[in-house]
């Protein structure tokens, strides 16, 4: 029986590293140590659990790595998920963030799962999740949206 893959790393391909760079550290994200001169190429990030790295590419890199890349793939969309430790917390990142100019798609709101959650955009148009643990108490029925 072959092992299931392990998710290591995400890569971002950002239109501009440093200002992307900011929102994830400002969100609480460690940046690893890098040469200087690939500040604007290639910086990774160190997520709490240890468990996965958050890398931020220019779109010059990416057409190294990936000689395929052409930009956005379309209509494909990824959400990038952070757990915090509490509700309030989902409260206090998303008015941080959103005070310092980052766009707020969805405010924080009691969700039907039982976990409070927001969503903004970072830089470079990504979607970023922020999350509480989920209380089962606060679970809901949500029916599944029209379509």
């Amino acid at each position: 029986m072959t092992q299931r893959p392990v998710l290591t790393q995400l890569n971002l391909v950002a239109a501009d590293v440093p200002a992307t760079v900011a929102f994830y550290r400002r969100l609480g994200l460690t940046v690893q140590d890098c040469p200087p001169e690939w500040l604007a190429h290639h910086v990774t990030l160190e997520t709490a659990s240890g468990e996965a790295a958050l890398e931020i590419d220019s779109a010059a890199f990416a057409k190294v790595w990936n000689r395929g890349f052409e930009g956005p793939l379309g209509d494909g969309v990824a959400v990038l998920g952070f757990e915090v430790a509490t509700r309030e917390e989902v409260d206090r990142l998303s008015d941080e963030l959103s005070r310092a100019g980052y766009v707020l798609l969805q405010p924080p709101y009691d969700a039907f799962w039982g976990a409070r959650y927001a969503v903004l955009e970072d830089p470079s148009g990504h979607p970023v999740g922020l999350m509480s643990p989920v209380d089962p108490r606060r679970r809901s029925y949500e029916p599944p949206p029209p379509g």
